[in-house]
């Protein structure tokens, strides 16, 4: 391979991470715009959400775990040769992206954070007990969330190994969020927060096992 080949190979990449990073900011940034145009119940300065309500922290906690999800996703987009798992890993980036666009919009309109102030996670889960479980306590990640050696594994792998992994991170990311989006579905007072989340618990389950049978396909299994 030539210099002026790996030189152009290099300026692809650079350009394309660009062009990504835009699409990214240009997604969420719509996303936010639409949160912002819907006018919730609940939210004007007198009936807005408390600081600690299931809604904010459902929005706050959901948009930090969705935005590892689509860090893997793009991962799997670069570097997957399996049309399957790139279609796979577009859908996911793609939802996820307008979800956390819409999650950022009302937490502000509601004059919140992005992040709870003490950067705990969960504990609007109060009457469950999956807020204390997982990995959230061991690393301080949220259920399902992979710790920063899991991604640079996942960076490093190519082809099958690759695929897999990914898969198997991904679906235990999908399972970890699942007790957070059926709490909020169940509890959260305002009923599009309530809907948001019923719909990522189904569109997830769904997801979840088609992941399972691209997993079994590729003759592994899900992590334990």
């Amino acid at each position: 391979m030539t210099s002026e080949h790996t030189g152009q190979q290099r300026s692809v990449t650079a350009t394309r991470t660009v062009v990504i990073t835009a699409a990214v900011l240009a997604v969420l940034l719509l996303g936010a715009a639409v949160g912002l145009l819907i006018k919730l119940p609940g939210s004007d300065s007198s009936s807005a959400p408390g600081r600690d309500s299931v809604d904010v922290g459902f929005a706050q906690d959901m948009a930090v775990h969705h935005l590892q999800g689509i860090t893997m996703a793009n991962t799997a987009r670069d570097k997957t040769a399996d049309p399957a798992i790139r279609q796979l890993a577009f859908d996911i980036e793609s939802t996820q992206l307008e979800q956390v666009g819409r999650m950022k919009g009302w937490l502000s309109l509601w004059g919140l954070p992005e992040q709870s102030a003490d950067g705990t996670h969960m504990k609007w889960m109060t009457s469950s007990s999956h807020h204390s479980s997982s990995n959230e306590g061991r690393t301080g990640l949220m259920p399902g969330m992979a710790t920063s050696e899991e991604l640079a594994k996942l960076r490093s792998l190519t082809g099958t190994e690759f695929d897999v992994y990914f898969l198997q991170l991904m679906l235990r990311h999908h399972q970890g969020g699942a007790p957070m989006a059926e709490y909020a579905a169940r509890q959260a007072g305002i009923p599009v927060v309530r809907t948001l989340a019923d719909n990522m618990l189904k569109s997830q389950a769904s997801e979840g096992e088609y992941m399972k049978q691209l997993i079994t396909e590729r003759g592994a299994a899900p992590l334990p």
